[in-house]
């Protein structure tokens, strides 16, 4: 198994043009933008900012062109850690970015001025922005989208359709960025609720990805029959990769929930935080 995997995992390698030209793109116009505020606002937007953006851009193209995505088909351990990527770890990097004002600074000019603006002043996007970063739809969204697609036909979907696996990941990387938008707060948006508020907001999540990691791990039975065959091709049984999946994302989901809840905790009970509390 091991030496079969190690050899996927060296040549399933893919490069789709839309997604490379897509992603560097966007890492041109941030780039752009975020030298030009950096020029006024350098304590808003120290150099960690774009580390995390370029990095969050970074693990979105590992995430979509790497083996995680070739062989997704054939290993469900694998489709959940792109899975996990495209939901903990690219939303959070892309938001300690504060994306919002360098995209804009960073594009041409007359788009801003014909597009842009007029777009931006718009009532109803922004009460809509105001609705979908609203923390219980947040929460309910990604979740929701979570519970959805591991549903065995939702997902046998995905698998069979190359149209439906791209809106399958769509809808994880959007969801999660709503549901990450509470916790990071980009500038220059503001808390909708207490930073106390936001410990069950992750900790009911945690719950929720506990519940189906276990289930997973300890059903006994094969939920996602696509894998009967896939998986021998790699000396694995399709029960011991769907228990392997199912450990994965209770280890690993529950780590990207309880760091931040103890991070937030920490900087609530810090002298700082009690300042601002009282």
């Amino acid at each position: 198994m091991a030496q079969s995997l190690q050899q996927a995992l060296l040549t399933s390698w893919s490069f789709p043009a839309g997604t490379a030209v897509a992603i560097l793109a966007t890492g041109v116009v941030y780039v752009r933008g975020f030298f030009k505020i950096r020029k006024t606002r350098p304590g808003r937007f120290p150099r960690r900012r774009l580390y995390f953006f370029l990095s969050g851009l970074g693990s979105l193209w590992i995430a979509l062109t790497s083996p995680l995505d070739v062989l997704n088909e054939s290993l469900l351990v694998i489709h959940m850690t792109q899975h996990l990527m495209l939901m903990s770890v690219v939303p959070p990097l892309l938001l300690l970015g504060a994306p919002a004002v360098p995209l804009l600074r960073g594009l041409p000019r007359f788009v801003v001025r014909r597009w842009m603006g007029p777009l931006f002043r718009s009532r109803a996007l922004r009460q809509g922005m105001k609705f979908v970063t609203h923390p219980v739809f947040a929460w309910l969204a990604m979740n929701i989208a979570f519970l959805g697609w591991h549903v065995p036909w939702a997902y046998e979907l995905a698998l069979r359709s190359e149209e439906w696996h791209t809106v399958e990941h769509s809808t994880f990387l959007v969801t999660s960025l709503l549901f990450w938008f509470p916790i990071i707060q980009p500038w220059p948006s503001g808390g909708r609720w207490s930073r106390w508020a936001l410990l069950p907001y992750l900790l009911t999540a945690d719950v929720v990805n506990t519940g189906l990691s276990a289930f997973l791990t300890f059903s006994g039975r094969l939920l996602y029959t696509s894998y009967a065959a896939t998986t021998e091709v790699f000396g694995i049984s399709a029960l011991s990769d769907q228990a392997a999946a199912g450990a994965l994302m209770w280890v690993l989901g529950s780590v990207f929930y309880l760091v931040p809840m103890v991070f937030i905790t920490m900087r609530l009970l810090s002298p700082r935080g009690r300042r601002v509390l009282t």
